[in-house]
Order: structure tokens, then sequence, then C-alpha cells
């Protein structure tokens, strides 16, 4: 769940947020695409880091 007010609409909480910002989906997915498949990290090591970034902000994993 957000924490940001999100307009309601199809596709969810995320599918709403990049219409807000359509022209930054292509910088968002470029950056996704570099953590998730062009990491010099191990996957373990890449998961135990988005684990404790998302638990300092205060996410559930």
């Amino acid at each position: 769940m957000a924490r940001i007010d999100i307009p309601e609409g199809e596709g969810g909480d995320a599918a709403q947020v990049w219409m807000l910002r359509p022209e930054m989906g292509g910088a968002a997915a470029k950056m996704s695409d570099a953590a998730y498949h062009r990491s010099k990290l191990p996957a373990r090591e890449r998961e135990a880091a988005r684990m404790r970034v998302a638990q300092l902000n205060d996410c559930p994993i």
C-alpha cells in the first residue's frame, strides 16, 4: 500500500503512478533491467540488499 495519494483506476497503484509520469517509464525500465540482468552481484547478495532496503524503509518483505 502506498503512503501517498494515488488516483483510483485500472491496473492498481503501480499502473496509476506511471500514468502520472509516463515519460519516466523508459528510464525506470532501464534501471530495473540493469539491476536484475546486468548486475555484477550474485542473485543472493542482490536479494539480501533489496530486503534490507525494504526493511529500512518499513516496507513488508
